[in-house]
This record gives C-alpha cells, sequence and structure tokens, in this order.
C-alpha cells in the first residue's frame, strides 16, 4: 500500500522503502543505459566523417555547420595533446547545444564555438590541420567559391579538407560529388578524390 506522502506501508511518509545498495545498483545502471544510449544517439555518418578525418592528437581541427555537436564530441575525445577543435554553426541555438553538450571540453580550452557562416569566419592563414563538414549542402547547391578561398587561407601546406554526406541523403551521389570535386580543384585544392563507405560519401583534398 502506498501512503499519501509517496511512501510505502511501514516507512515513513516520504520515504521509498528501496534498501540505499538497492538504489545505487539503479542509479549506476541507469547511468551506463544513458551512456549506451548516447553512443547510439550518434548517427552513422558522424562515426564515419570522423573516423575518415583521423585527427591527431595534437591537431588544429575545424568544423563548419557542427549541428548539435555529435562530431565535435567524437573529435574532442582524440585530441589528447596539444590539439584544439573550433566548431562554427550559423544556428545559436545549434552553438548553444554544442556548448552544453562539450562543456568538459570547451571549459578545458580544447573547443571553441561560434555563431556565425562560415564565409565570414576570421582565422589566421595556415592555422588549421584538417577542416571537415557533414551534410553541409552549400558546396553542391551553389558556388562555394568564398568558403573554399577562406578554407585554403586557413589551411597549413598540405592540411585536409573534407567535405561530407551521409549515404541517406535524398540527392544522387554523382550530383554532389562532380560540382563539389570541380569546385576543390578550381580553388587549387590537390589530391581531390571521392571516398565512400557504410556512413556516407567525402569529398576530400589537400591545400
Amino acid at each position: 500500500m502506498v501512503r499519501p506522502g509517496g511512501g510505502r506501508a511501514g516507512s515513513p511518509a516520504g520515504q521509498s522503502s528501496v534498501r540505499p545498495g538497492k538504489a545505487l545498483l539503479t542509479m549506476w545502471v541507469g547511468r551506463r543505459s544513458v551512456s549506451r544510449m548516447t553512443a547510439a544517439a550518434v548517427p552513422q555518418r558522424v562515426r564515419w566523417a570522423v573516423d575518415l578525418l583521423d585527427p591527431g592528437p595534437d591537431e588544429r581541427i575545424l568544423e563548419a555547420g557542427s549541428g548539435p555537436g555529435a562530431a565535435a564530441m567524437l573529435v574532442c575525445e582524440r585530441l589528447t595533446g596539444r590539439g584544439s577543435m573550433l566548431a562554427i554553426d550559423r544556428s545559436a541555438t545549434a552553438t548553444q547545444r554544442i556548448s552544453q553538450r562539450c562543456a568538459s571540453h570547451v571549459e578545458a580550452g580544447r573547443l571553441q564555438v561560434r555563431t556565425g557562416e562560415l564565409n565570414t569566419l576570421d582565422v589566421p592563414d595556415g592555422s588549421l590541420d584538417a577542416a571537415f563538414t557533414i551534410n553541409v549542402n552549400l558546396f553542391w547547391t551553389r558556388s562555394p567559391a568564398p568558403e573554399l578561398r577562406l578554407l585554403h587561407a586557413a589551411l597549413r601546406d598540405g592540411g585536409r579538407l573534407h567535405v561530407c554526406y551521409g549515404s541517406d541523403g535524398p540527392q544522387a551521389p554523382r550530383r554532389i560529388t562532380d560540382a563539389i570535386t570541380a569546385a576543390m580543384a578550381e580553388h587549387e585544392f590537390t589530391d581531390v578524390a571521392v571516398r565512400s563507405g557504410e556512413g556516407g560519401l567525402a569529398i576530400t583534398g589537400r591545400r
């Protein structure tokens, strides 16, 4: 029988009859379940893109169009040395979610989050080892000349750019890859190639 105060019969009102040991076990199992749910919630295209990027522990990384921060979290977990990451998104709601999701990395100085358009980003020339995007359509729906000029300047010599898309997109892959491959070559990226896998496809190149 449950008392009005929330406790069961034989327990003081308002108190649970669950033993402390059982409560701790419940909390531990709950946390493990949340952790598993969080891991499962990361889309396959995001995991695939970060694996393809393969950031080193000391690298300086940019993600444009960071969304809710799933990729930023995975990248920051690999920056175990002096590496750092800059995440930019034009949506203030998205950048707020990134800051909350990756709060420990922001506090550690490993992650910086900015709100704004990629073509207005202010970063020093040659300051990045790699840049990547996931499902950012501007690279094939219009001329990406302003963005590619900025990225080419921001990357160091040999720095890499990965423009990634999930495999569940509505467009035919060639419609995306042909346009971006041509644009990257036009803006002096070298070793331009199309990579594909179960998680999606990417157009990659180097400065």
